[in-house]
């Protein structure tokens, strides 16, 4: 091939809710030493929380316009609507975009996603450089897959497009069976027991041999994750997962909502206020951006149950609307109003 039609790499990002995979990509971006990158973000809901973190980072690698937020539902069940446009998009940019980050939402198996890439207008043009799953280090070494269950739970639901039910753990187990490397994440938290209990259960999920690298707030070289050449496209009928003859099956149900919030005074006073939220009204998740009352910077807030982080992730711009707006997701039948007036104080 020549330049002009060589295919262009592609890496899918796979793992749970929280586990760090948009902390990952931004640092990628952040220090991608002038490789030109574009990225799909598939999240649910409607607001588009990963996609904002990812465009306020302001890596001249990823300009805004080379961010693709797909908010229609879960990539891998929504292939052909979504995907394709996306790439279609991508492709058309000037500079040409050198390498694609596909972050997939937290319940998203990667495996249907790699098989579009056997599609004779998508291989033609893209091939896939290799499959990363992030997992929580510290939710491992605690003998879950996951830090909040009853989070991706609510994002299961959330997402109605979503066409798999099943166990949280068979979920865990399709995304490293695919991967070709496991990234596990928040390895500051884990002692040396940790950090074997947590080894222990990917190997129990991982059927042929695939290299685990522990991070700390994703820091990790662009070299360890891309340029890997696997043409991943090619060997994905030698990754079995649970999902390879699936039927249809049920979903269960819970609530997303957004709560628009005046100017913030205090972001303390307010993560106070997003955990009561969890403890008495059976708040899951929430995330957003906070306008606090004159500073000139965004404030990012994301919450698991009653654990509530923030800081402040860019400058507000000309173009922004400065507003508070939080996504929340609850389990069904969560009271809203008690909770717009929790989080208004």
């Amino acid at each position: 091939m020549t330049a002009s039609t060589e295919r262009v790499p592609c890496t899918v990002v796979t793992g749970f809710l929280g586990a760090g995979k948009t902390t990952l990509i931004r640092h990628l971006l952040e220090n991608a030493r002038g490789k030109r990158l574009a990225i799909i973000v598939n999240e649910f809901g409607d607001v588009g929380i990963d996609g904002d973190i990812l465009k306020g980072c302001g890596a001249e690698s990823c300009p805004e316009e080379n961010v693709v937020e797909l908010a229609n539902g879960c990539i891998c069940c929504t292939v052909a609507d979504d995907f394709v446009p996306a790439i279609d998009r991508i492709l058309s940019l000037s500079p040409r975009v050198e390498h694609i980050l596909i972050e997939t939402s937290g319940l998203a198996l990667p495996k249907p996603l790699v098989q579009a890439f056997q599609w004779p207008s998508v291989r033609s043009r893209l091939t896939v450089d290799g499959v990363v799953a992030v997992v929580d280090g510290a939710a491992l070494a605690n003998g879950r897959v996951a830090d909040d269950l009853r989070a991706l739970e609510a994002q299961r639901t959330a997402d109605q497009s979503l066409e798999h039910d099943d166990p949280v753990e068979e979920v865990f187990e399709d995304q490293v069976a695919c991967a070709d490397l496991i990234i596990l994440s928040k390895s500051d938290l884990l002692d040396q027991a940790g950090r074997e209990r947590a080894n222990s259960v990917i190997d129990r999920h991982v059927a042929r041999a695939v290299k685990v690298v522990p991070t700390v707030q994703g820091r990790i070289d662009a070299s360890v994750l891309l340029g890997l050449g696997l043409a991943v496209e090619d060997d994905i009928d030698n990754r079995r997962t649970h999902h390879d003859d699936e039927l249809d099956h049920e979903h269960d149900e819970f609530d997303s909502f957004v709560v628009e919030l005046p100017p913030v005074a205090d972001p303390e006073d307010l993560a106070r206020r997003i955990a009561s939220a969890a403890a008495d009204e059976s708040v899951l998740r929430v995330k957003g951006f906070v306008d606090v009352a004159g500073k000139p910077m965004r404030l990012l807030i994301q919450a698991v149950g009653p654990r509530v982080s923030h800081y402040y992730d860019r400058a507000w711009t000309q173009g922004d609307r400065r507003r508070s707006q939080l996504v929340v997701i609850g389990l069904k039948g969560v009271n809203r109003s008690a909770v717009e007036n929790i989080l208004a104080g």
